[in-house]
């Protein structure tokens, strides 16, 4: 018995400190670093799942908001954050596919980070000012060509996955509109004045304006119809392959223990498949989705491609 003891604590101390540190995982709360504002689309989803995080594993999941460099900053921060659990990126697809393709950044979005679950999934919607006799996306494409070079689209400024998704669509569908960037919601503002008469925003910045007959939404820029949406046709459906929607989600620093990443994957599944989690994003024109680490992994692999074209579309060269 003496032996069986001493073999089980000679186990047990000679164990990988990584896997002692998984397996009593978590001790103290855990750090969400939020690459963006509080308050903001990305920002509510990531408060969405801390809370129910928070509630799974008896330890606070508290939302720190690190803006700067299109989220770069965050991302830097993360990577080089201690791998033990205590310290996740809430990545969305700019830091991750696009930032790195037009900007210096010291991190690399596949080698620093190891992928854990999407949470949400956001796809951008064209609108057009009521000005535009275009009641569909075929009659826009054919108005804006009969008047080439006249019109122009606004974005959250450029290299933005809105800016991005207006340039792939302009350059798949023949189009020469000018780019106008902006600041933040000025860009959905200056469409509803009648300014510039194009935008690709997240759904929830538009619906309402469209529903006061301000603007018309003419298609939605993700590979599947929008829940909240169903009637708005994709732009896949004119020009296949085409797809620009983006994802907000959780990655760790590379070398977090699989098993902490495992655990926290598992209790996302859970998350998004709670009614009161689903209705929260629906709100805010979410759909709650996740997935397994290996498949994050391979989503972020599909989407190289498509944001590298849409870089090119847009003429946008690395600073």
């Amino acid at each position: 018995m003496k032996y069986l003891i001493a073999l089980c604590i000679a186990t047990v101390t000679t164990l990988p400190a990584s896997l002692l540190q998984a397996q009593t995982w978590p001790q103290r709360p855990i750090r969400v670093i939020v690459p963006y504002s509080a308050g903001g689309l990305s920002d509510t989803q990531a408060r969405v799942l801390s809370e129910r995080l928070s509630a799974a594993f008896g330890q606070q999941f508290l939302v720190e908001n690190r803006v700067g460099a299109t989220g770069a900053i965050a991302a830097e921060y993360v990577a080089k954050s201690s791998a033990d659990g205590y310290t996740l990126f809430w990545a969305t697809t700019p830091q991750v596919s696009i930032v790195p393709l037009i900007q210096k950044v010291s991190y690399d979005p596949v080698k620093d980070f190891a992928p854990v679950s999407i949470f949400g999934k956001n796809t951008y919607v064209l609108a057009v000012h009521i000005s535009i006799p275009a009641k569909t996306l075929e009659e826009f494409i054919e108005y804006v060509r009969a008047h080439p070079g006249q019109l122009s689209y606004s974005s959250a400024g450029t290299g933005s996955a809105g800016h991005l998704s207006a340039a792939l669509f302009t350059s798949r569908a023949g189009l020469k509109m000018t780019h106008i960037p902006y600041k933040g919601v000025q860009a959905a503002t200056d469409l509803v004045g009648g300014q510039v008469q194009m935008y690709f925003g997240p759904v929830a910045d538009l619906i309402q304006h469209s529903k006061s007959g301000k603007i018309r939404l003419l298609a939605v820029s993700g590979a599947k119809r929008a829940p909240i949406l169903p009637d708005l046709p994709t732009i896949a459906e004119f020009y296949p392959g085409f797809r620009a929607d983006t994802w907000n989600g959780l990655m760790a620093p590379a070398a977090t223990p699989k098993q902490i990443i495992d655990r926290i994957a598992q209790e996302v599944a859970k998350a998004v498949h709670d009614p009161g989690v689903i209705e929260r994003l629906d709100k805010i024109g979410v759909v709650a989705s996740a997935n397994t680490p290996a498949e994050f992994a391979a989503l972020i692999r599909s989407e190289a491609p498509q944001w590298r074209d849409a870089v090119n579309a847009a003429g946008i060269k690395q600073e």
